[in-house]
């Protein structure tokens, strides 16, 4: 069991996708996405979620990731936030995302 105080030190927080790119040298297939969190900045992640979705799709949609883990480095790009999806029993991941258009940097609760 984690306390409330433990809970309100993540930073989960709304993006809206800029980019998605493919990502040829992850070991798992993945994109390398970049993600605008208004006040927060623009992020760069690398998301395991190509089973679901096709680059196209991804632009312009909005995400919620975790924004306050140090950055990963992933092959040769450096992952600066994790975005957030529900694993499915073969690995798929659908992404959580809010049901209605939110500001960018809104936190999540």
């Amino acid at each position: 069991m984690i306390s409330w105080n433990d809970f309100e030190k993540i930073e989960m927080r709304v993006g809206t996708v800029l980019e998605a790119n493919d990502f040829p040298k992850a070991k798992n297939p993945a994109y390398q996405l970049v993600i605008d969190f208004g006040e927060y900045g623009i992020r760069k992640s690398s998301a395991q979620i190509t089973k679901l979705y096709e680059k196209e799709q991804l632009v312009g949609k909005q995400v919620i990731a975790i924004v306050n883990f140090p950055p990963k480095q992933i092959a040769n790009f450096m992952s600066e936030c994790l975005v957030l999806g529900v694993i499915g029993e073969s690995k798929e991941v659908v992404l959580l995302q809010p049901d209605r258009p939110v500001p960018n940097g809104l936190r999540i609760g």
